[in-house]
């Protein structure tokens, strides 16, 4: 008798298994079989010979053969005391390819779907790839797209696999909509989500293409919003996206619920651990009473008390933030409980995601090691320095319990290109147009090693220069590297004169702490003065060559939250050179350079700064043209380079200055583009030069009475480089100064 079992009943097993019943099995042939081994088919059948066999036994074989996916049917045959099992082999897929898909690469696809080449063919397999690569889609913004699986058979059982897509268009964000919004306006809401409406200037920015992932963190950034400006009730009721019936555009709709705003009436900290006098940490709260609550408050202030526990010693300690409502008056208190944690010490540092940046790289950027004391301050540093690295997209340090004592700390890093080869052309007011050229890797052979080679040519200059860093030199926290650069420079405009300057530079630096920094150099070049011939007197006894060798340091505190973009913190720097190790220059040189970030309300970021400069010649010797300081074009808004200075009565040519002071405030702030890299910016500069020790003052124009100008900019930071766009507008100036209104930097990498 025979029975197939595709679709066996338990009736048709009941008839088998009676069938079995009458005599025991002796013998199990398996008929079909081109690729599985036999031994692997019975395995998986799990039957005893020399045994009945029961129905339940015989639809549990069955499940486990098709669960194997490696037939494509199945029957049971019995011949006196033999069970036949007949299968017939899924196919093999000898190729497996995706037609059609012009947005989404190949390696993408084959990461996500099942079905390989070599791989056994399934069909249950095929279907669940299908809905795999439209996820895939749907997570890009396409939403339209279908995908039909071509299945051409081969000789030898083989099958090649096609999926053929059709990707159609990506579902922009047609409309976003805010229900139960009464103190802000959709506008002021959309500002703060990720997801944009579609609009014809974000052609650049993927911000209005519709993303599921995207739409759940919106929400979670209006809770922040709302969070930080005292809404402490704050909760989204729902989040709604509609698909058009053409799959091409959707609307998104935010019910939320607002709440009561809350006025902070009380803060308190409390300690259960007997060493720590609760009283004697009230200056690390960052907010006040009677001010609106403020969720990222509460949040700063439990990091800075953490922090400074932790440097007092109390590292098993922990920082409980208690809020306590009261939603007749719209008081709250907030109490922080000092509470005592268990002793825990580091088990491990487990580093994943580092596919090509050494694990010693990173290692070497922790302020703990294995087997120290958890410390959650020293666990924030070290995060930190691996985001100042540069290296990655994304850091996430979390921590695990492994033991009663012990824990793990787990490191993961998205990795991003630190080399770049870039080709650009781009136009200034201060050089003209541009031609630059070079090759840069900041993470060289994944050992933090930064190497670069620049070439640039402009209306006005000429550079080529060659950098060589080693950030961690003998294995210490010491930085060692070296400068070579050639450049030339047309003053014609400012001095009438053009200068050649060629050189080397060799320096090291080292971390007091991973705020404080000092670095060593020395240098050594050569300026040379020409093309002088209507050029001030002052100039013209300058002309010739000059060997400037020089030694220098620098002390560096740094205090930005981020190197790039800062948007709190401060910057402090004070450096001095010697020149007169040789060569013909002798002068001591003094810089100091000081600035202040601070961000109002997430949105608006003020700067405070201020750069100062003194250079004295010695031993009878002036100092000359190519080291003194000049004011005007980057360094001073609404004058021209040069444009403040000391200047020739006769030929109005810029002789710079002996000493120089330099300082402003600027605000940056929002303008609705921020997907697009648009802020805008409005600034007060004020600055004066000193005037050369050298010269006859009766034979020169001369002030150093304060320049004053003020103004507003852009900066886009587009995806063909960036643009910077200034207009200065002097309000305290000399008569004989140089000014500029417009100033405009633009530059594209290719």
């Amino acid at each position: 008798m025979k029975f197939k079992l595709a679709g066996i009943s338990l009736l048709t097993l009941a008839i088998c298994s009676n069938a079995m019943a009458q005599s025991v099995i002796k013998n199990i042939n398996i008929n079909g079989l081109q690729r599985v081994e036999r031994e692997t088919a019975l395995s998986y059948a799990g039957i005893d010979t020399n045994k009945q066999v029961s129905s339940e036994e015989l639809n549990q074989a069955l499940k486990r053969l098709y669960d194997t996916g490696l037939f494509s049917d199945i029957n049971f045959d019995t011949k006196g005391n033999t069970l036949i099992i007949n299968v017939k082999e899924n196919p093999v897929i000898g190729i497996m390819a995706f037609d059609g898909n012009d947005k989404i690469d190949d390696k993408i696809l084959e990461s996500e779907v099942q079905s390989a080449p070599r791989s056994v063919f399934s069909k249950t397999k095929v279907q669940q790839d299908v809905q795999r690569i439209l996820e895939v889609y749907k997570r890009a913004g396409r939403y339209g797209v279908s995908v039909e699986p071509k299945i051409i058979e081969k000789s030898e059982n083989r099958v090649d696999l096609i999926f053929e897509i059709e990707e159609g268009p990506e579902a922009k964000i047609d409309t976003i909509n805010f229900i139960g919004n009464k103190h802000y306006t959709g506008e002021d809401l959309q500002n703060e989500i990720m997801s944009k409406e579609s609009r014809w200037y974000r052609l650049f920015s993927s911000a209005d293409n519709f993303d599921r992932e995207k739409m759940n963190y919106d929400q979670e950034l209006l809770r922040r919003f709302y969070n930080r400006h005292g809404y402490a009730d704050f909760a989204v009721v729902s989040a709604i996206a509609e698909l058009s019936r053409d799959k091409t555009s959707f609307i998104l709709t935010f019910t939320i619920d607002e709440g009561k705003r809350y006025k902070v009436s009380d803060i308190q900290i409390r300690s259960s651990v007997p060493d720590i006098d609760a009283n004697m940490w009230y200056k690390y709260v960052t907010f006040k009473t009677d001010a609106w609550y403020n969720s990222d408050e509460i949040e700063k202030t439990v990091n800075a008390l953490t922090e400074e526990l932790s440097r007092k010693g109390f590292v098993f300690v922990e920082v409980v933030p208690n809020i306590y409502k009261d939603r007749e008056t719209g008081k709250l208190s907030v109490v922080f409980d000092i509470k005592e944690n268990a002793k825990v010490f580091v088990n491990r540092i487990n580093i994943t995601g580092n596919t090509r940046t050494l694990d010693e790289v990173i290692r070497r950027e922790f302020r703990i090691s294995e087997g120290n004391v958890f410390n959650v301050a020293k666990i924030r540093e070290s995060r930190r320095n691996v985001e100042r690295l540069n290296y990655f997209s994304k850091v996430d340090i979390d921590s695990q319990r492994v033991d009663y004592d012990k824990a793990d700390i787990n490191v993961n890093v998205e990795e991003k290109s630190t080399g770049y080869f870039n080709v650009g052309v781009g136009y200034s007011t201060v050089n003209g147009a541009l031609v630059r050229a070079g090759i840069t890797e900041n993470n060289f052979l994944g050992k933090g090693q930064q190497v670069s080679l620049n070439a640039g040519v402009s209306q006005r200059s000429t550079d080529y220069s060659f950098s060589f860093t080693e950030p961690y030199f003998m294995d210490r926290r010491l930085s060692a590297g070296t400068d070579l650069f050639y450049q030339t420079e047309d003053y014609q405009d400012e001095s009438n004169y053009d200068m050649d300057t060629m050189g080397g530079r060799v320096r090291f630096g080292w971390n007091y702490t991973d705020d404080l920094s000092q670095y060593v150099r020395y240098t050594l070049k050569q300026d040379k003065i020409k093309n002088v011939s209507s050029a001030s007197i002052y100039i013209q006894e300058e002309e010739g060559d000059a060997i400037d060798s020089v030694i220098g340091q620098t002390i560096v505190y740094d205090k930005r939250d981020n190197i790039l973009k800062p948007r709190e913190g401060y910057y402090l720097s004070f450096g001095n050179d010697v020149s007169g190790l040789g060569g013909d220059d002798k002068y001591l040189k003094f810089d100091a350079k000081a600035y202040k970030f601070y961000t109002l309300n997430d949105y608006y970021t003020f700067k405070f700064f201020i750069n100062g400069g003194y250079i004295a010649g010695y031993g009878g010797e002036d100092v000359r043209l190519a080291q003194r300081y000049f004011l005007g074009g980057n360094t001073m808004r609404g004058f021209e380079t040069g444009g403040i200075s000391a200047r020739d009565k006769d030929t109005k040519d810029a002789l710079g200055g002996n000493w120089m002071l330099y300082g402003g405030a600027e605000l940056a702030f929002p303008m609705g583009l921020d997907e697009l890299g648009i802020r805008g910016r409005t600034f007060v500069d004020i600055g004066t030069t000193g005037k050369p020790d050298n010269i006859d003052t009766s034979n020169v124009d001369y002030s150093s009475s304060p320049r004053v100008a003020i103004g507003f900019g852009f900066e886009w930071t587009s995806p063909m480089g960036k643009i910077d766009i200034d207009f200065g507008f002097p309000i305290v100036k000399q008569d004989y100064d140089e000014t500029e209104v417009f100033r405009l930097n633009f530059g594209t990498s290719l």
